[in-house]
Formats: C-alpha cells, structure tokens, sequence
C-alpha cells in the first residue's frame, strides 16, 4: 500500500509541475505576441492589452471581468493564473492562430488583429461547444502561485531527505 500511495503522490506531484510549466510557457507565448507581433506592427503596447481581453469575450462568452469574478481571481492577477488546463491549452491554441496568421497576412493594425484573435477564440469555443465543454462554466483550476510554492517547498524537502523516497 504504501507504494501505491507513492506512485500516487508522484503522479499527482508530476501532474502539478506539468501544469506549471506549461502555465510558464503559455505567458512566454502571451508575452512574444506582445513583444514581437503587436508592438512591432501597431507599435503600442496597449493594444496586447486590448485584444487578449477581446479573445477572452469570444472565448468565454463574457468579459475578463466577468470571468474574475466568476472564479473570484483577484483584480491584480491574470485569468490564467486560475484557469484549468483545458482552457490555457485553448486559449493557446488561439494565440498560435493568430501569431501565424498575422505574420502570414502582414497585419499592422490593432483592428486586424484582434479581428483574427477573436475569430480563433471563436473557433475554439465552438470545438469546445461540440465536444460538450462549456469554458464559462469550467470550474478553476489551483491558483498557480500556491502550486508554485507547493513544489518550491516539496523540492527542497526532497533535497533534505532524499533517503525517504528509497525507504518506501
């Protein structure tokens, strides 16, 4: 029993740090749109701003707003700090459509590209739809930053006595 138990802390443990990592990377990819596609063809920084909250309405059916206080997130953090991995996953999916098409399309234009923005998040909920997954209705997931600090502190146990891990 106690190898069970193990194997399920592990897992469970393995499954935390690839939510956490793959949170890090969708924020990596939000932060190149900003960076490289939006500043450089609408040259204001604002505009990121503006089209990722626009891609959360077509997405979620109602505003950010809406969506913090659904999932009571607080003012001064990200939706996505909060969000379940099938909704990082989409909204990344989103913002991959839209970089590629935006280069493809030479789009310079805050109009242009939270037009395309939000026709992928469109297209994204309507799979979701399909599939029965209703985003507005998704459940949060852990707030990443307890997470961060679980592993952070589960790390340096491991470091401490890693002789309990051979015991079991």
């Amino acid at each position: 029993m106690p190898d069970r138990l193990l194997l399920i802390n592990l897992f469970s443990a393995d499954l935390t740090q690839k939510w956490h990592c793959f949170k890090q990377r969708l924020t990596r990819r939000h932060y190149r749109m900003s960076n490289n596609l939006i500043y450089m063809m609408t040259e204001n920084f604002q505009n990121f701003g503006l089209i990722r909250s626009k891609g959360d309405q077509a997405l979620f059916g109602k505003t950010t707003r809406a969506m913090k206080a659904q999932w009571r997130v607080p003012n001064n953090r990200p939706l996505a700090d909060f969000a379940p991995t099938i909704i990082l996953k989409a909204k990344d999916f989103a913002t991959e459509i839209t970089i590629h098409n935006a280069r493809e399309q030479s789009m310079s234009t805050e109009p242009q590209i939270s037009q395309e923005h939000v026709t992928n998040n469109q297209a994204v909920r309507h799979t979701l739809l399909n599939r029965g997954i209703r985003p507005e209705n998704l459940l949060p997931a852990e707030d990443v930053k307890k997470v961060e600090r679980r592993l952070v502190s589960a790390g340096k146990k491991v470091i401490k006595n890693p002789a309990r891990l051979e015991d079991k």
